[in-house]
């Protein structure tokens, strides 16, 4: 695949890139566990269909220590038994929040319940910003048809 234009030549893109990435960072900063914050990225690419997101965060959560097969079963989570409850419930709420334009209601009041008996407010809202910034990371490439495959772990950090 042939991207439709260099988004790391464009000073535009590169500085929306970087306001993207820096409001990312703040996500981290909270006590969510980062491997959930990838996991939640992970399922957000997947639903999306952005193999230059897919390429990065699976290869970031293994240099991290993810094991292969709770990378394996992210897109089969439900049936999947290596994910925590509290996994469960971000990547439901990843799953509602890349959907939400499937949902009359946006995200139902059930999947947020749950997400809430796992996680403080604090978290919710970094739950919340890293999906939301995924969505908006995976539209850009995906619009741009920014090929996957060449990403090496820790590139953009």
């Amino acid at each position: 695949m042939e991207p439709r234009l260099n988004l790391f030549a464009s000073p535009t893109a590169n500085k929306l890139i970087k306001h993207f990435a820096a409001a990312g960072k703040a996500t981290q900063e909270t006590s969510v566990p980062d491997s959930t914050l990838e996991l939640v990225k992970i399922r957000a690419s997947q639903i999306n269909g952005c193999g230059f997101c897919l390429d990065m965060h699976t290869k970031d959560a293994a240099a991290a220590g993810e094991t292969q097969q709770r990378l394996h079963m992210v897109g089969a989570w439900r049936e999947a038994t290596v994910f925590t409850e509290a996994e469960r419930a971000a990547l439901e709420l990843a799953e509602q929040g890349t959907r939400i334009a499937d949902a009359a209601g946006g995200v139902p009041d059930e999947v947020w319940a749950n997400a809430a008996k796992h996680y403080d407010s604090e978290e919710l809202v970094a739950l919340v910003a890293t999906i939301a910034a995924i969505n908006a990371f995976n539209r850009l490439n995906v619009i741009f048809q920014q090929p996957a495959g060449g990403y090496r772990p820790g590139q953009f950090a």
